[in-house]
């Protein structure tokens, strides 16, 4: 998993600047009309709309408690327990942060929520969940292909989830890109702390043994 791993992290740095990008020009007209346009093309379309479900907050809770439960049970680690914490929980967190600092309005349609809309919620919780649960899962693949077959099936479903959010009215595709690209980074940031604190851990246990 090393190449996905090369690939995948210097994004993060990209990303958060991609966000900060977005909350300052959002309302410029390209933004505009980029949001007009996609609710055009996606909005009313309904099997897409509804796999917004696979990011609603009691299916990730049960997916978070689930990785937990087997990292403790099964794998006994510890610090990645912390990790899904750090990623979903935190990310939940600051998500709801957000949302109330920044104050923007939903789309103004049927299914327009009275909460506030950016970042999106699905977006950012769904990438930070799939993403995750695909780099704990990938890391034990036997195979290199498998790994990289699990990486694709947690993009795909973080898209499709995303996008839902915007086949359903609830958001607008500007707040959608901007909780993937603040969730990327954060789930990069908890990343590169975990393999820190790994290599740390292997370290001292050859000394200990030397």
């Amino acid at each position: 998993m090393g190449t996905i791993k090369r690939l995948f992290y210097p994004l993060g740095m990209a990303t958060l600047i991609g966000f900060f990008a977005i909350l300052t020009s959002y309302t410029n007209e390209g933004f505009l009309e980029l949001d007009l346009r996609t609710m055009e093309w996606l909005h009313g379309l309904i099997l897409l709309d509804a796999l917004s479900v696979f990011a609603d907050r009691w299916l990730v809770l049960i997916l978070s408690l689930g990785l937990i439960i087997y990292l403790w049970v099964k794998m006994q680690n510890f610090r990645g327990m912390l990790f899904v914490f750090l990623a979903v929980g935190v990310g939940n967190g600051l998500n709801e942060l957000m949302e109330y600092f920044f104050v923007t309005e939903r789309p103004d349609l049927p299914r327009g929520l009275e909460t506030f809309s950016f970042p999106s919620s699905h977006a950012m919780l769904g990438l930070l969940l799939y993403f995750t649960l695909a780099y704990f899962l990938a890391e034990h693949m036997v195979s290199k292909s498998a790994g990289w077959l699990i990486w694709m099936i947690a993009v795909l479903v973080v898209v499709l989830t995303g996008l839902s959010r915007v086949a359903g009215g609830e958001h607008f595709f500007s707040d959608v890109l901007a909780g993937w690209f603040i969730g990327y980074s954060l789930f990069v940031a908890t990343a590169v702390w975990y393999e820190m604190r790994e290599r740390q851990f292997r370290k001292i246990l050859r000394e200990d043994i030397e």
